[in-house]
């Protein structure tokens, strides 16, 4: 399984992290994590692009 490496932000404490995204197992999905620092539910939105990049977008638990 070859992880990709990408940095994010906390949408509600800012603080830097780093996840790890499994590119053979999205087409498009969405889940919560909690964040690593403040532990408030962060929302992945995870979609693969035309050109079989991923596109990774995180917001507030309730944001749309």
């Amino acid at each position: 399984m070859n992880l990709e490496e990408t940095d994010i932000y906390c949408p509600y404490c800012g603080e830097h992290q780093t996840v790890f995204l499994d590119p053979s197992d999205v087409e498009e999905e969405h889940y919560i994590q909690d964040c690593q620092v403040c532990c408030r539910p962060i929302q992945f939105h995870l979609s693969e692009e035309f050109d079989g990049s991923l596109s990774l977008t995180v917001s507030h638990e309730n944001e749309g």
